[in-house]
């Protein structure tokens, strides 16, 4: 009973955007039971690794954008041109503290994908996806024009995974707590994305951005970016 009203009081921390509360959410499984995510109270300020992390963040994105810059021209053009719609997209997602903002991806679906109502993703098996999408996603690629977002500062290279307001609001229903990821920046690759990404559910990946930010450390980042980096080539774990 004291878990279930810690959980309710959760929920109302974090105001979801109303454009997109309501909406009609298709997962591709069954919740068939609850869970509860232990409360992380307030977190600590550590103002040296904030202030590290974030210019580590804007030099690197910078060097990136740059450097990735006629790549990503080009990927967005083979996206253009192999499939209906546009090459990039935005999307309404939840950052720090629940503050919603808009994260850029090269589309790797068709671009009716969710014709039905906002759908949870099926990983590789995903009929939805795209040829060239499928190898956007393998690589990691279609995550690239977050580099704006993260120069922007509503992304961090490292942190969990940032989701939609619609997703939060149903997988509270569940997953009671699944809203203390949001008391970090979300990033572009994260402790959850190395250990199994596209394939892993809602309820295993808190568990994995819990861990993440109790032990969230700057030389810690930097192994999630190279383990990111290794997964990018040999696409071992990439899903």
């Amino acid at each position: 009973m004291i878990v279930n009203e810690v959980a309710v009081k959760r929920k109302q921390v974090y105001k979801r955007p109303r454009t997109q509360i309501g909406q009609k959410v298709i997962l591709p499984y069954e919740a068939d039971r609850e869970y509860f995510v232990p409360s992380l109270g307030e977190l600590p300020k550590r103002p040296l690794y904030s202030l590290g992390k974030r210019l580590f963040d804007i030099g690197l994105s910078l060097v990136l954008l740059l450097i990735l810059a006629i790549p990503m021209m080009i990927m967005g053009l083979a996206v253009w041109g192999t499939s209906k719609g546009k090459a990039l997209y935005k999307q309404e997602r939840l950052g720090l503290g629940g503050k919603p903002f808009y994260i850029l991806k090269f589309r790797s679906m068709v671009d009716d994908a969710e014709k039905d109502g906002a759908q949870w993703s099926q990983g590789d098996k995903d009929r939805r996806i795209t040829k060239v999408g499928m190898f956007l996603r393998k690589t990691r690629f279609d995550e690239l024009p977050q580099l704006f977002c993260i120069l922007q500062g509503t992304m961090s290279f490292v942190g969990p995974r940032p989701e939609r307001p619609m997703f939060y609001e149903e997988f509270e229903k569940y997953i009671h707590g699944f809203s203390e990821r949001l008391k970090v920046k979300p990033g572009l690759t994260g402790f959850a994305q190395v250990n199994g990404g596209y394939d892993l559910r809602p309820e295993q990946k808190i568990v994995y951005d819990i861990d993440y930010i109790k032990n969230r450390s700057f030389w810690g980042d930097i192994k999630l970016i190279l383990q990111t980096v290794a997964i990018v080539f040999n696409h071992n774990g990439a899903k």
